[in-house]
């Protein structure tokens, strides 16, 4: 099931925008999923959570929309994030919260089922064939959009993923790579980053949520930005 949420103190709002949801899916007889309404960030933070794909409302009393996004990635939720706004400018400090896109209002209807027609590829992406590693005599099964960067150490390929685990398993990067989709980039001759976890690369090293930074090569640091720029362009940006 996917899950949505949506905040945004305009309850008139706040009711299009499920009701746009709902008919969306609903027309595409897409997956089974869920809307959860709220009426601020703080009703927000303090839900269960576990939302596939929040839209938050940028102007709202404290916290605001991007202070409450910056809120869920500090405690490490990697749902997609919307920002609902009347000015375009609003949207620039999205890339502080890696977010998905954003929507103008009032709202457009081509803009709505574009954004939502990558939502859903999204989804199915994250529901595609996962990583399957072979450990000993046993395998384990690794979805491919909880992997933040891959790295090798002598014989052993190390897989981070989303949360901190680590998983090892003997191998080489190369026949890692080519298993892997689109979304991972080889920045080092011993390195994979999931672009989806990207927040930016400066002098010589790629920066990752909470704060982790891997090595890019000289020669790949234009390539990693242009791949960066590509990936967000596709993401709506």
């Amino acid at each position: 099931m996917i899950k949505f949420a949506i905040c945004d103190d305009e309850p008139a709002m706040a009711q299009e925008l499920a009701s746009r949801l709902a008919a969306y899916m609903d027309g595409r007889q897409g997956p089974p999923y869920s809307i959860s309404t709220f009426p601020d960030g703080p009703s927000l933070l303090g839900s269960s959570g576990g939302f596939h794909v929040v839209f938050l409302d940028i102007q709202m009393e404290g916290p605001n929309g991007m202070e409450t996004a910056k809120l869920l990635r500090r405690r490490g939720d990697r749902a997609l994030l919307v920002f609902v706004t009347i000015l375009q400018e609003q949207v620039f400090d999205a890339f502080d919260v890696d977010a998905y896109g954003y929507l103008l209002k009032p709202l457009d209807s081509g803009r709505f089922q574009h954004l939502m027609d990558r939502v859903l590829a999204w989804w199915q992406q994250q529901a595609a064939q996962p990583l399957v590693v072979q450990r000993g005599a046993a395998c384990q099964v690794i979805p491919l959009g909880s992997i933040v960067y891959c790295e090798v150490l002598g014989r052993k390929v190390y897989i981070h993923q989303e949360g901190g685990g680590v998983v090892d398993y003997y191998g080489r990067l190369g026949d890692l790579e080519r298993r892997l989709d689109q979304r991972f980039f080889k920045c080092h001759r011993s390195y994979l980053v999931n672009l989806d976890y990207l927040r930016g690369c400066q002098a010589g090293q790629a920066l990752l949520p909470q704060g982790e930074k891997i090595p890019v090569s000289r020669l790949r640091e234009r390539e990693l930005a242009q791949a960066l720029l590509g990936h967000m362009k596709g993401r709506g940006f």
